[in-house]
């Protein structure tokens, strides 16, 4: 494992790790007790620049880009990848830039991944938030097949048309409605960028097929990673439609830790739509331990 010479923007430091099969970029800004962001579907460490200022007077925020997407490149393109893999990632980079159990906060593929790294790698996350989860295993087998089923009929919605296809069938699939959802003013735009949407298709036609083929399923090791020392709290978004797949994984995670799911600001995006009561939210929970 080897690191590059960091470089430095005005907000943040930015760098890269060698890991095995890919190279990560990562960047990191503020002080005090570390605090990783892992970002939902096709975002990459720039999709928290309205939230990580709102975090910076509190935490060492770390946000990066996972293997696959925008600067973060692979060895080996074509071989398959694996929610293992994003869990080693994570293991690997929080012990590049910390020796202590570190925070996290994942929002949907991203709490899907946290999880994944407290029952991999036990010891490595003091505290996980994970918001509304992409996990099909967490819940009963009918909705579990349900939730898996919707993914698959993204990615032939994908393969058949595009972006243009895809992209109805995953607002959808995740409640969300962007003519009408609100947010907070003064959002840095996030157009659809070419690279964005070379990660929407690394995220569907690559990391759906994680998700949907990994071995880890049951809520029963995450209940393991939570009596071996990391408190888990599942989150769903306040506007998030109960029917919704992720939102429903986030109350099956709860139940299944005898606790109650807090509600964040927003809906399944809520993150990016409204950083600023996100920050103050994440502060409460995180430094109330």
């Amino acid at each position: 494992m080897t690191t590059h010479t960091p470089t430095h923007t005005a907000a943040a430091t930015v760098r890269t790790l060698a890991v095995p099969g890919a190279t990560l970029h990562f960047q990191t800004q503020g002080s005090g007790p570390v605090l990783l962001l892992s970002q939902s579907g096709e975002g990459d460490a720039d999709r928290t620049a309205d939230l990580v200022p709102h975090l910076a007077d509190a935490f060492t925020v770390v946000t990066y880009d996972r293997r696959g997407l925008s600067r973060s490149t692979l060895d080996s393109p074509a071989r398959p990848l694996t929610m293992a893999d994003h869990a080693d990632d994570v293991a690997r980079l929080l012990a590049e830039v910390t020796d202590a159990p570190a925070l996290m906060a994942g929002f949907s593929m991203g709490a899907a991944i946290g999880l994944q790294a407290a029952v991999r790698h036990p010891g490595v996350l003091n505290t996980l938030i994970a918001h509304e989860p992409v996990m099909p295993g967490l819940l009963p087998a009918a909705e579990c097949a349900e939730h898996t089923g919707e993914l698959t009929a993204i990615q032939a919605a994908y393969a058949a048309g595009g972006l243009t296809a895809a992209l109805p069938a995953i607002t959808a699939h995740l409640g969300i409605d962007a003519a009408h959802d609100e947010t907070e003013e003064n959002l840095t735009p996030q157009p659809l960028t070419p690279r964005r949407q070379a990660n929407f298709r690394f995220f569907i036609e690559t990391e759906f097929t994680a998700l949907t083929t990994d071995p880890l399923g049951s809520a029963e090791p995450v209940r393991a990673a939570a009596l071996a020392g990391t408190r888990i709290i599942a989150a769903t978004g306040r506007t998030t439609r109960p029917t919704v797949h992720t939102h429903r994984c986030a109350r099956a995670l709860a139940a299944r830790l005898g606790t109650e799911p807090v509600e964040f600001p927003g809906g399944h995006n809520g993150n990016t739509a409204f950083p600023r009561a996100t920050a103050r939210l994440l502060k409460e929970l995180l430094l109330a331990r």
